[in-house]
């Protein structure tokens, strides 16, 4: 499928513009999901201020960066490193675990999630998702969105995955997830979507593009490395990187 030849894109970011000659054409397509698919970040940060709250500190803009897009076991590694928590990182990570089964049910999807990923569905693109969550959190996230999730060729869970060695914004979970595709395509063919900016530097670390859809407040220098910025998933263009456009 040819590249319709669009003389500009524009980053609604403002942070440039795209011609076509800046994308390569792609077959398979790899999501992110807290942030980009289910609208989870700002509970993520209810849960960790309560947390720390807990123990006296205060879970700031600050730290929220240095974890954003991790593991959960990275994630409170760095927690309780930077507080000095009286609590190993294994016993802070159940806690989260524990808060996160009630507080992340019925987390609603974000603008252009589902239109993206039936359109893709429907017009036989593969796609599959690589989240840093577990396949705990996972479950509660999705359990009031089952069918949709159903339709992913596979998940990759890197909080749990043993094949995933390092977490974002290592690699290892994007090249991971494409190589459980049947065919294996190699990891420049791929679609990376991303909300944050340790996601998109893993993605490209894997050898692959990236559209970036970062919480509207995120500093924009750090969105640069993107292939493209977009402010929802509903801005998406399929038809950019060569896959089928939306009819």
């Amino acid at each position: 499928m040819r590249i319709y030849m669009l003389k500009t894109i524009s980053n609604t970011i403002g942070r440039r513009f795209l011609t076509t000659k800046d994308v390569r054409k792609v077959t398979h397509c790899i999501f992110d999901m807290d942030g980009l698919l289910l609208d989870t970040e700002q509970v993520y940060k209810k849960m960790i201020t309560q947390l720390c709250a807990n123990y006296g500190h205060k879970y700031t803009d600050e730290l929220m960066m240095k974890v954003l897009g991790g593991t959960e076991q990275r994630l409170s590694e760095i927690l309780c490193k930077e507080l000095n928590l009286p609590v190993t990182p294994t016993e802070f990570r159940d806690q989260l675990l524990k808060l996160g089964d009630t507080m992340l049910a019925g987390t609603p999807l974000l603008d252009g999630a589902e239109r993206l990923i039936r359109h893709l569905h429907k017009t036989g693109v593969p796609f599959a998702l690589a989240t840093s969550s577990s396949e705990r959190s996972v479950q509660t996230k999705i359990a009031s969105h089952k069918e949709l999730f159903s339709l992913f060729h596979h998940m990759v869970m890197g909080s749990s995955d043993k094949e995933v060695k390092f977490g974002k914004p290592h690699p290892d979970i994007f090249l991971v997830a494409a190589s459980r595709f049947p065919d294996k395509p190699n990891p420049s063919k791929c679609l990376a979507f991303e909300d944050s900016p340790h996601g998109v530097t893993a993605a490209i670390k894997a050898g692959m593009q990236v559209v970036m859809v970062p919480d509207p407040h995120l500093n924009k220098e750090l969105t640069k490395h993107a292939t493209i910025v977009l402010p929802t998933l509903a801005k998406f263009q399929p038809e950019i990187f060569g896959l089928p456009p939306f009819q």
